[in-house]
């Protein structure tokens, strides 16, 4: 399989990554628009693309390039899933240059994917800790 790294999306590759989206119960109801917006604020980004330019991996990166980094959105297409593209994603980010000051990276996941974060390592920040959120 042939791919390559990418840190910007073309217009193409923004329509793939809503596709991306669309088929997530995590990520379905972004809306077309919305995901310009949020690219266009997002610090870092590394996508894979196919030999084809089809992106077919994306994470992103919310950072402040000291204290914290927090990764969102890491996907892969299906059909290239246990390639080792999420690996890669991850690991991108995780020695990415302009992130190399940063203290703590951090991502939420489901609890099944915890043990694939451990293996980069990620760790439980603390039993005390709780995600809170508001929803406007």
């Amino acid at each position: 399989m042939r791919y390559s790294i990418i840190d910007k999306l073309s217009k193409p590759q923004i329509y793939d990554l809503y596709n991306l989206y669309q088929k997530e119960w995590w990520t379905k109801d972004r809306k077309r628009g919305d995901i310009d917006i949020m690219l266009e604020n997002s610090d870092i980004i590394e996508g894979i693309e196919d030999s084809d330019h089809h992106l077919i991996g994306f994470a992103r990166v919310l950072t402040d390039f000291v204290y914290k980094a927090m990764i969102f959105d890491v996907i892969v297409d299906k059909k290239y899933r246990d390639n080792g593209l999420g690996k890669i994603l991850i690991e991108n980010i995780l020695n990415h240059k302009q992130l190399s000051k940063v203290k703590h990276f951090e991502l939420y996941c489901l609890d099944d994917m915890k043990d694939y974060y451990r293996k980069f390592g990620f760790n439980d920040i603390s039993n005390t800790l709780t995600l809170l959120r508001k929803s406007n």
